[in-house]
């Protein structure tokens, strides 16, 4: 490690004492090469001497620089420069490989292209959108919000459109959760939900689930520690392939009767799912944020996801919104509601959706042939069990197949893999063979 600097010297050089200041300040002296990565800082205390504010301010702002990766270490062993900039990435998005071309890459629980509705016309149709060009920050095109309500889960006082589901997801729990709070989920859960929360900074409780959903008892017991925000996905669960029943839902409910917390509904795999929409919001109107996302079932290039709340929390998103993109494209807004409207969309939809329930369910029948029995479920993916996750993975690697470890969907210890089975079309028994090697050293 590097030289430490003295309190006295450090103090010197800050003109802002709020915890706001110190990390700011602290920061632009990295930058600057003041203090260069290996620099042992004061020790906390000695600090807050010197700039006579408490300890407890200096150890918020060491939180912000250590959750942005330009500081690392604590308590007695000291804290130390560890970077010179902070470059926000997605870590367990990030961490996915580029792999060759004889790879089998089944780490991408994507649509598949061919199963996708041709755009031509409904991107033709999308250009005519009614105040096309406009900077009026429209929160969503009359067309698209009459399209989408014939179908939506509950009767919603305010839409809006938003640049896709994560896009969605990013932008509500940033207008409405604090960094530091805490936010309960399902575990296991999406990877890029996960990335979202750690992002911002939140304390991320996980919420055990079962065939059903989220257990009630687990999800009382996280309501203790009075959440911001309870994020889950209601209609398919994009990792394991549950649907929270209607009992279970309603039983989610009489848990959260009796408190204050958001209702953020993910429904990211939207219509590839057979079960119809249902959501918590016909119940806790004025707290439900429901998301609906395009991608998986019309277009991932469409960006496209509307969500549902109350008039103050969308007037709440729309305002955080305002700082970057203020509104959604017209064109795809339209071109999204003329394939609400098209019979032959839904036509390709519902073959779609048996197609990737053939290829899941032929991978888990061949499992269960080999000793690896996978619940019943829907969507794009399995989450199958293994012993070792290390072993596992080295296992597929070496007969080049990639698949994503469980870790990457917890904040728990994980003892699965995600194998995506959405453009598995074939070699379904080689795929088999392989995880059942994998399965136990």
């Amino acid at each position: 490690m590097g030289d430490a600097v003295e309190a006295s010297w450090f103090a010197e050089k800050i003109t802002d004492s709020s915890i706001r200041g110190i990390a700011l300040e602290t920061s632009a002296l990295i930058r600057a090469g003041a203090l260069p990565v290996g620099t042992r800082l004061p020790a906390i205390r000695d600090i807050a001497y010197e700039l006579r504010v408490s300890p407890a301010t200096i150890s918020e702002a060491w939180s912000e620089l250590r959750r942005q990766k330009i500081i690392s270490g604590r308590g007695r062993n000291g804290t130390w420069v560890s970077g010179d900039r902070f470059v926000a990435k997605p870590e367990r998005l990030a961490s996915s490989g580029n792999y060759a071309a004889g790879v089998l890459d089944l780490t991408s629980a994507g649509p598949d292209v061919a199963l996708l509705p041709c755009l031509a016309k409904a991107m033709a149709h999308g250009a005519s959108a009614a105040d096309l060009n406009s900077y009026e920050r429209s929160r969503i095109v009359p067309e698209l919000k009459d399209a989408i309500s014939e179908r939506w889960p509950y009767e919603a006082e305010a839409f809006l459109a938003t640049n896709g589901g994560y896009n969605a997801v990013y932008t509500v729990l940033h207008a409405l959760v604090s960094p530091g709070s805490s936010v309960a989920i399902e575990h296991p859960t999406a990877m890029r939900l996960l990335d979202i929360l750690e992002d911002l900074g939140v304390r991320v409780i996980p919420v055990a689930c079962d065939n059903d959903g989220p257990l009630p008892n687990l999800l009382r017991e996280a309501l203790r520690q009075r959440p911001a925000a309870f994020l889950f996905q209601p209609r398919l669960h994009s990792v394991t392939g549950v649907t929270v029943s209607a009992s279970r839902l309603d039983q989610l409910g009489a848990v959260l009767e009796d408190s204050d917390t958001l209702i953020i509904e993910d429904d990211g795999v939207g219509d590839v799912s057979a079960a119809p929409p249902h959501s918590l919001g016909g119940r806790f109107a004025e707290r439900t944020i429901h998301i609906l996302s395009h991608s998986k079932s019309l277009g991932p290039d469409l960006r496209l996801a509307v969500l549902s709340s109350s008039a103050p929390i969308v007037d709440q998103i729309q305002s955080y919104r305002s700082f970057s993109a203020g509104w959604t494209s017209r064109i795809l807004q339209g071109a999204t509601a003329w394939l609400l409207r098209d019979p032959a969309s839904w036509r390709l939809i519902a073959e779609a959706r048996d197609r990737y329930q053939q290829r899941r369910d032929a991978l888990a029948d061949a499992l269960s042939e080999r000793g690896i029995p996978i619940p019943a479920g829907q969507g794009l993916c399995l989450w199958v069990p293994v012993v070792s996750e290390p072993f596992a993975m080295v296992t597929l690697a070496a007969r080049n197949i990639a698949v994503n470890p469980g870790s990457k969907f917890t904040v728990l210890p994980s003892g699965h893999i995600r194998v995506a089975t959405s453009t598995l079309s074939a070699r379904c028994e080689e795929v088999a063979d392989a995880i059942a090697l994998a399965h136990a050293p």
